[in-house]
């Protein structure tokens, strides 16, 4: 039988008072996730370990069934291998955000969402004038890639979007080790030189006059060395594909062994390829017996602190990409296992991740019911699955338990 995961990215939340204590998943019209719980069975997962970061790349080894413990060696590493970039065992691989830092505190992580044609003319003058030492690689929008040869990992830093609004100086890298500091100080001196190099380039005078944020740093984040994981072929003798606009989630398919399928106007943004990314789905489904189909847009919503956005991002979810799949899948005569769940929370009060268990609904045609009817954070925990970690929701999808 064929599978398939549909992720909404940060789709769930926390109860808000302007929804009468609802959450942005509760209020929002969801009729096909809820066709997926009342005739599936439910239950939550706790994607994040009380010891690992709040962030995507954990969660999404998860949800695949991966230990973050062994795996994770962060996002950077992930990104470099959705752009082909081959990393030296020694290589030290970040993820490099161009942001908008305005009164010495950090202002947008995305500097406003600039485009990707705008970034990439940023990131190739940043990367002319830190080569060698550092080497930057365009991503989608925003996200960017950052490679330190003979970097150390044990440094901190900062995730951008979990610290809108604060000062920048407290912010920057730390070393953990005294043989990182080399590493910590050379980030710094990036970070800082990236100011002025940004500050009067001519996209970000072009973006103020048209009343943008400047991108006016680079911000380097979740550092970590090449991993080693092991395929969904080696694991469970199944074919896999992944769609989605980010490149953590690509990269993470391509240590899974996944194959990346492109959907032309796949933003990671509310504007994505909703019916795009439903159709690349259903024709992956011919050659695969697997498909990971990932929508970042609620999570981009909740960084923002959009509520409003965030539950039309949840909407065109479910009704543009979830219900053409299941029209799909109906049309086609396939049958599948059918799962929706978010990787993480991000509440719209405070626009970070948290490490709440997220609501899980899979639907198998074979199985029975659970009695639970509509798809959220509370009534998911009534469902048959229970409480999941580690491999618990992977393994139940292809019915290993």
């Amino acid at each position: 039988m064929k599978r398939i995961i549909i992720l909404g990215d940060g789709m769930a939340d926390c109860p808000i008072s302007e929804l009468e204590n609802k959450t942005p998943l509760m209020a929002a019209k969801t009729p096909w996730m809820d066709w997926i719980a009342r005739h599936g069975q439910n239950g939550i997962f706790k994607t994040i370990p009380d010891d690992m970061p709040t962030g995507s790349a954990v969660a999404n080894l998860s949800v695949l069934g991966y230990d973050p413990h062994t795996c994770f060696q962060g996002r950077g590493v992930l990104e470099a291998a959705s752009l082909g970039i081959d990393l030296k065992k020694k290589d030290l691989a970040m993820r490099a955000n161009l942001i908008t830092i305005e009164n010495a505190s950090i202002q947008s992580h995305s500097a406003g969402h600039i485009t990707s044609d705008e970034a990439r003319l940023l990131i190739h003058d940043l990367n002319g004038h830190f080569q060698p030492e550092f080497q930057l690689y365009p991503g989608l929008s925003y996200r960017h890639t950052l490679i330190m040869p003979n970097g150390r990992p044990e440094i901190v830093c900062a995730p951008p979007h979990d610290h809108l609004g604060e000062t920048v100086d407290p912010l920057l890298v730390q070393a953990e080790e005294s043989e990182a500091e080399e590493t910590a100080d050379r980030l710094n001196w990036l970070i800082r030189e990236s100011w002025t190099v940004l500050e009067n380039h001519p996209v970000n005078q072009k973006r103020r006059v048209n009343g943008k944020l400047p991108a006016n740093s680079i911000w380097p984040w979740s550092p970590g060395k090449k991993p080693e994981m092991q395929t969904f072929q080696k694991r469970f003798g199944i074919h896999g594909a992944a769609i989605s606009a980010v490149d953590l989630i690509k990269g993470l398919a391509v240590y899974a062994g996944m194959d990346v399928i492109h959907v032309e106007g796949a933003t990671g943004l509310y504007d994505t390829n909703y019916e795009g990314k439903a159709d690349a789905a259903l024709e992956a489904l011919q050659n695969h017996d697997f498909v990971f189909v990932h929508v970042e847009a609620a999570d981009e919503a909740g960084h923002e602190k959009n509520l409003k956005l965030k539950i039309q991002c949840i909407e065109n979810l479910d009704q543009r990409l979830i219900g053409r799949i299941m029209e799909g899948l109906k049309s086609r005569n396939t049958e599948a296992v059918l799962a929706v769940l978010p990787d993480h929370p991000t509440p719209v009060i405070h626009g970070a991740h948290t490490r709440d268990p997220v609501p899980v609904a899979i639907w198998n045609p074979k199985k029975s019911a659970d009695g639970v009817t509509v798809f959220n954070e509370e009534s998911a925990k009534a469902g048959r699955l229970g409480f999941m970690e580690g491999d618990m929701f992977i393994r139940r999808v292809f019915n290993l338990e």
